[in-house]
């Protein structure tokens, strides 16, 4: 049957559609709609009487069933915001969360200087790196990704927002690294363990393991960071790291184990443990 014209109120009727697979259908079908229309959210309420052309509800409702099925809207949309950025996104890596912000807000705060050497291991879209960037434009910045189409996604954002003081890099965390020191290196590495059942639930089923899964109860690139970021930052350096919620006292007691200092764990938005960060040679 041929598509017919439908009205924007129309649309906004069939949140229905998406019970029981989001938790917020009403906006899920708005942001839909927005990204069919480009326009923005007020833009549905203005002109709700506002009629759309077939090929329009179908681009709407091709979506809407692929948002049915448990595809993540950032997928379907293409795009995420992340500290007032909208990046870029794909299925190739992680979907930036709220949640990794608190590492982004704990950077800022802990490091009061002007310029500085920042590495971003496991950089994904890039948005640590280009949130640190475009608050901070002296500092400079590495971001590594081990896949090469996460590269290419966060250099693609990095051009798009004029952020020139990034340098993107392909190595699986520090091998093609040369040989310099960090005032500060963050990251969001795997952190869950491959039987963990959330890993077939929500958008994590439309996201890739490699960005999800690390061994030793999904603590091997964990240790694996704290042991080589030894080697790159400077003495009085802080290494910040984003990890599983039941996972804090471990990551504790590994940096303790590898001669940190100053080692503590701050809360998310839940109130969750969800990142611990320590300082390399400290003096107490």
């Amino acid at each position: 049957m041929p598509v017919e014209k439908s009205s924007i109120a129309e649309l906004l009727q069939l949140a229905s559609v998406l019970d029981g697979v989001s938790d917020t259908p009403r906006l899920d079908l708005e942001v839909l709609l927005c990204h069919v229309l480009d326009k923005p959210r007020s833009y549905l309420f203005t002109w709700p009487e506002k009629m759309l052309e077939p090929k329009m509800v179908e681009q709407f409702n091709d979506l809407l069933q692929r948002r049915a099925h448990g595809e993540p809207i950032a997928h379907l949309t293409e795009t995420k915001e992340f500290w007032s950025l909208s990046l870029a996104v794909n299925a190739t890596t992680l979907i930036p969360r709220p949640d990794t912000e608190l590492l982004v807000e704990t950077a800022l705060n802990l490091l009061d200087k002007s310029t500085a050497h920042i590495l971003d291991l496991g950089t994904g879209t890039g948005a640590i790196a280009l949130a640190l960037a475009s608050e901070r434009p002296n500092w400079k910045i590495i971001a590594v990704d081990s896949v090469s189409e996460a590269v290419f996604l966060a250099e693609k954002n990095r051009q798009r927002l004029d952020l020139r003081n990034v340098h993107l890099l392909q190595s699986h965390w520090f091998t093609e690294i040369s040989r310099q020191k960090f005032d500060l290196i963050v990251t969001n590495p795997p952190y869950i363990d491959a039987g963990d059942p959330h890993l077939n639930e929500g958008d994590v089923r439309f996201e890739p393991d490699s960005a999800l899964v690390s061994g030793n109860n999904g603590l091997a690139d964990i240790e694996l960071i704290i042991s080589g970021a030894k080697d790159y930052l400077i003495d009085g350096g802080w290494l910040l790291i984003e990890h599983g919620y039941l996972q804090a006292e471990a990551v504790h007691a590994q940096l303790m184990n590898e001669g940190y200092s100053q080692v503590s764990t701050r809360r998310d938005i839940a109130g969750h443990p969800r990142l611990t960060l320590a300082c390399l040679k400290c003096l107490v």
